[in-house]
């Protein structure tokens, strides 16, 4: 399994994690350097007063929810070849974040080139009703615990996984991300859909293959980057697949 991944949140001192279960995880690119441009200034010479946006308010981050969801309006255009994977994006009621914006993210995520689709054969659709193959849901800790430990994993309330047609998305690492990317926790999210569907995708956990490397997809990066760097997709631009020795 996997675990995973911005956001200006701090990011408290990081507990070893547990080995057991098969919790699973996710990585991004480097983020781009931004610069501003220079400050407006009046037609006299005098530089315009500048003003500070008020920072966004982070989402609390509740340990536990009723277990009870809401599910995201709408559905997304098929991305890939082949048939269809049907899939939904619910978020936990109690968790402050926009349902519809969470399944805009995961649907980009899946129809990302670098993405499951490179492998020429995978193709995902998401739908608001109907039959599914598989569910995304983003849930508090204690969620994601219960319900990944009815299908036998331990993710110690802070690992993601994937359990039957069930992709459980950590509230803590879709927010904080981990502390490789915590600088990119953008990034991080695209690792953590494309390692649990990945998963899905009866593809099992793998190491790093060699230093300086990019990390594959399906390395518990959340564990460390045992020399390779960071990278949260499958596949590379030029369509080959990211992999390592299988992990024992």
């Amino acid at each position: 399994m996997a675990v995973l991944g911005a956001v200006g949140c701090t990011v408290l001192a990081w507990p070893q994690p547990d080995t057991s279960g098969r919790p699973s995880e996710s990585s991004p690119a480097e983020p781009a350097t931004r610069t501003s441009p220079p400050p407006a200034r009046k037609p006299s010479g005098t530089p315009a007063p500048r003003t500070s946006p008020s920072p966004a308010k982070p989402p609390a981050l509740p340990r536990q929810g009723p277990g009870t969801y809401v599910t995201a309006p709408g559905g997304s255009a098929k991305a890939g070849k082949g048939t269809a994977l049907r899939y939904r994006v619910e978020v936990e009621k109690n968790i402050d974040l926009s349902a519809a914006e969470t399944a805009e993210t995961v649907d980009r995520i899946l129809g990302d080139p670098r993405g499951w689709t490179a492998d020429g054969h995978s193709a995902f659709q998401r739908v608001a009703h109907g039959p599914t193959d598989f569910v995304v849901r983003l849930a508090t800790p204690a969620t994601v615990d219960a319900v990944c430990g009815r299908g036998g994993l331990d993710t110690g309330g802070r690992y993601n996984c994937n359990t039957g047609d069930q992709v459980m998305v950590n509230l803590d690492r879709w927010v904080l991300a981990t502390p490789v990317y915590a600088e990119d926790v953008t990034a991080y999210r695209a690792l953590i859909i494309n390692h649990e569907v990945g998963h899905f995708l009866h593809h099992g956990h793998v190491t790093c293959p060699g230093k300086g490397e990019p990390a594959p997809a399906m390395m518990q990066q959340i564990k460390g980057m045992h020399g390779c760097v960071p990278n949260v997709w499958p596949y590379d631009s030029e369509g080959r697949f990211i992999t390592g020795p299988a992990a024992p």
